[in-house]
């Protein structure tokens, strides 16, 4: 079973090359089921095999696809979140799987949902657009007190 972490599931396609710490897999077959893949690889043989590869992470190169408006992990990954005020609240450190929205996490661990997200330079800044208080520390200006 592989959870996508995107909405491309081109991906996911008979052909394609996805990246892994333990080298290069190839799909030969996927299907959907039950909100994941079902994905077959060729240097996996059968589903004894698949349990040594449980939790190994796939990758692939980036889309480029300039239609599409999509926020992609690598990145807001190190990019300086900026809030409506102007006021820089860190770099973002990972992104987090979230059934209602995906969360940037900041590197003092503070979560910003991504649908607050506004605009973003990749790479270097994410603009966001939030809710007084959801980011600890604003202060008293940006609050409106």
């Amino acid at each position: 079973m592989v959870t996508l972490h995107t909405s491309r599931t081109e991906r996911l396609a008979p052909g394609t090359v996805l990246s892994t710490d333990r080298g290069d897999l190839t799909v030969t077959s996927s299907r959907p089921h039950q909100r994941r893949f079902l994905v077959h690889f060729d240097r996996i043989p059968d589903r004894d095999a698949a349990e040594d590869w449980r939790g190994v992470v796939l990758s692939a190169e980036p889309i480029d696809d300039p239609d599409d408006q999509a926020l992609w992990v690598h990145q807001v990954i190190g990019a300086e979140l900026v809030d409506q005020h102007g006021h820089n609240h860190g770099r973002v450190r990972a992104v987090l799987d979230n059934p209602a929205s995906d969360l940037l996490e900041l590197e003092d661990g503070r979560l910003v949902p991504s649908v607050f997200v506004v605009d973003h330079e990749p790479g270097v800044r994410v603009s966001v657009e939030v809710p007084i208080g959801l980011l600890d520390g604003d202060d008293d200006e940006s609050a409106g007190a």
